[in-house]
């Protein structure tokens, strides 16, 4: 009895090494595509690592229950983009408790930045002055290189809904931009 216990035992371990390690391999595969999804929504370094980080955290303690490995990147690209917004949303309540507790003006809009700073200051400037929505097909789309299609599938939209929203926020951008 106790020898077919301790073979039981033995292959249980097996499995839970087996996932481990197909994990990480495909953690290694996609962990920078979700620092730069969580960068692309909080826009700091160090609060991306962090939001990469739990995301990471998550979808290790979550990944037995994933039906279809084969979708790992795209549910750990939704997973990370969910866990920034959480995060943006967080701190943009935090500064509007800390702004109002200290009876200062909160955050400066994207239009009150300085003439001064160069093309590339801007452009971020006026992605970031995008709802959540247009900011992360356009990234995706215009930064990350992804497909009208990749992106259907990494958000789980219609691709009519993606192409709506990728010309949505490039006229948005295409009005903000104007450089005389």
């Amino acid at each position: 009895m106790d020898d077919f216990a301790d073979a039981l035992a033995g292959s249980l371990i097996g499995v839970d090494e087996d996932l481990e390690r197909e994990f990480e391999a495909r953690l290694s595969e996609w962990s920078s595509l979700a620092f730069r999804v969580a960068f692309s929504v909080v826009r700091q370094r160090q609060d991306a690592e962090d939001v990469a980080q739990e995301a990471f955290a998550k979808a290790y303690r979550k990944f037995r229950q994933l039906r279809d490995r084969n979708r790992f990147r795209s549910w750990l690209v939704r997973m990370t983009w969910r866990l920034a917004l959480d995060r943006q949303r967080s701190d943009r309540r935090r500064a509007r408790r800390e702004a109002a507790h200290a009876h200062e003006p909160s955050t400066k809009t994207a239009a009150e930045t300085p003439a001064s700073r160069d093309r590339a200051a801007e452009i971020w400037s006026a992605i970031d002055a995008l709802p959540d929505k247009l900011r992360v097909v356009i990234i995706l789309a215009g930064i990350e290189g992804h497909d009208i299609r990749e992106i259907a599938a990494l958000l789980r939209l219609p691709e009519g809904t993606v192409k709506s929203r990728l010309f949505l926020a490039r006229g948005r951008l295409r009005e903000h931009l104007k450089w005389t």
